[in-house]
């Protein structure tokens, strides 16, 4: 009997893993490749509260974000649909960086910890 949960689960990864009152999530990315970063954000983040209520939380109980981007020349858009999405109130720690993703489509990834209660 394993304590840890494991959602959306194959071979490679999970999409969340849930331990204890802690909630991981792997890298959650736009569906739309051709989208800009407005609407890559919008989809990442909706992945993000997909997966929070997936594993019995949501957004307001984020510990961690970070934020992997194509190009720098995406902070500000990505900020603008961010800073909406965000609980104000209880923003949680976050990094933002400029990374090689995974797929050339992709112009953002997001990484969150969350608690459970």
């Amino acid at each position: 009997m394993s304590d840890i949960t494991r959602i959306d689960q194959n071979a490679r990864r999970s999409r969340a893993s849930v331990f204890g009152d802690l909630v991981f999530l792997a890298g959650q990315v736009a569906d739309t490749k051709s989208a800009d970063i407005t609407q890559q954000t919008k989809e990442a983040l909706a992945k993000v509260d997909d997966m929070l209520a997936r594993a019995g939380t949501d957004k307001s109980r984020l510990l961690s974000v970070q934020v992997w981007l194509k190009t720098m020349d995406d902070f500000d858009a990505m900020n603008a649909v961010y800073d909406a999405w965000v609980v104000s109130g209880d923003t949680p720690c976050r990094a933002c960086g400029k990374v090689e993703l995974a797929d050339p489509g992709f112009r953002i990834e997001v990484i969150a910890i969350a608690a459970r209660r």
